[in-house]
């Protein structure tokens, strides 16, 4: 099942970087809903994604791992695991809580109707294993009750899951202001010898009150400390924040970012995310390439009815075949446009 579910067999994840073709699922870096993040993996790892990323955490890392096991057996390729980190606070690592004791009675609950994780159910607080921090539904609540939370690991933490977890690779999110934050993430992966195939540096400009210049000068300075540490560069530009499901004008932001950085951005491979959708290549000339994109909420969201379903049924989704079925045929339109690029 899903030996032919998969296109160019034999293409690398740095030989995708290099051709364009360069796809990555993203699962959330606050995202640690354990079921539905192995059924992600393994269809989107079955369909020719070349790399996951997920949040620092070793249930998470595990449960990913469960997904690429049964994709390597089917398909013959396991794509890389990425661990996403931050050097300081960041949208993507928050997430969202309120006391449900607190909401009126009459309150018609638009947190429920507008949250893309399901993650509040009716009459109930935050799931927290499903919040993956988009932050949507903060604006939502009527009566202001409900506040964001951090959830970074501490830094002396970190060393300590990578060796636990041994990822592939690492994305750090990084923004202005935050030198001395990367510079000692960096420094602590150098001093312990974390080995990695790629360094992801991922940022953008919504939020960061930033302009593409100052955004190409930030990741100048990280291209000098990963060029002194040793490490390749992967630069990921987040167009729209953790809004890929909401439509096509986000997939335009995406493009437009990568357009205003692709001329100033440093050496190493420049990735689209952020806002990223099926749209995207629609918004691409046919002469424009860049290195690849990530998915996110778009690919989350794409699958969630067939993932509860499975949840529902207390089965993993390749247990399934009904439902391991329907789900690559979501799957595969989203990734399969990217790895069929012409050189």
């Amino acid at each position: 099942m899903g030996t032919d579910d998969h296109i160019f067999e034999g293409l690398t994840p740095d030989d995708a970087l290099v051709q364009g073709r360069w796809v990555k699922l993203i699962c959330g870096a606050s995202n640690q809903d354990l079921p539905a993040i192995a059924d992600l993996t393994a269809v989107f790892a079955a369909v020719g994604v070349h790399c996951v990323d997920v949040a620092a955490d070793p249930a998470v890392a595990l449960a990913a791992r469960r997904g690429l096991d049964w994709a390597e057996a089917q398909t013959g390729r396991r794509p890389w695991l990425m661990v996403s980190l931050s050097d300081g606070t960041d949208a993507h690592f928050r997430k969202a809580w309120f006391d449900p004791a607190r909401c009126p009675a009459n309150c018609p609950r638009p947190c429920e109707r507008i949250c893309p994780a399901a993650a509040i159910p009716p009459g109930a607080g935050i799931d927290q294993q499903r919040c993956y921090g988009c932050g949507r539904c903060l604006p939502a609540c009527p009566h202001g009750l409900i506040e964001e939370r951090d959830h970074r690991l501490a830094p002396e933490q970190v060393i300590f899951l990578l060796q636990s977890i041994q990822p592939d690779a690492v994305e750090i999110h990084t923004a202005s202001g935050h030198d001395e934050g990367f510079a000692t993430l960096i420094q602590s992966l150098q001093q312990h010898k974390v080995p990695l195939r790629r360094l992801a540096v991922s940022s953008g400009l919504e939020g960061h009150g930033v302009k593409a210049d100052q955004l190409a000068d930030l990741l100048w300075r990280r291209y000098s400390r990963l060029r002194q540490a040793g490490y390749r560069p992967l630069w990921q530009l987040d167009g729209r924040p953790m809004s890929g499901d909401v439509g096509a004008g986000t997939a335009r932001a995406a493009v437009q970012l990568w357009r205003a950085m692709r001329s100033l951005a440093p050496p190493g491979p420049l990735q689209l995310a952020g806002g990223t959708n099926a749209a995207t290549l629609e918004f691409l000339r046919p002469t424009e390439r860049p290195a690849g994109i990530a998915f996110g909420g778009v690919a989350r969201r794409l699958l969630m009815p067939v993932l509860d379903e499975a949840q529902t049924r207390g089965l993993a989704l390749w247990q399934w075949p009904e439902g391991w079925k329907r789900a690559l045929s979501l799957a595969r339109p989203l990734v399969a446009p990217w790895l069929q690029r012409s050189c």
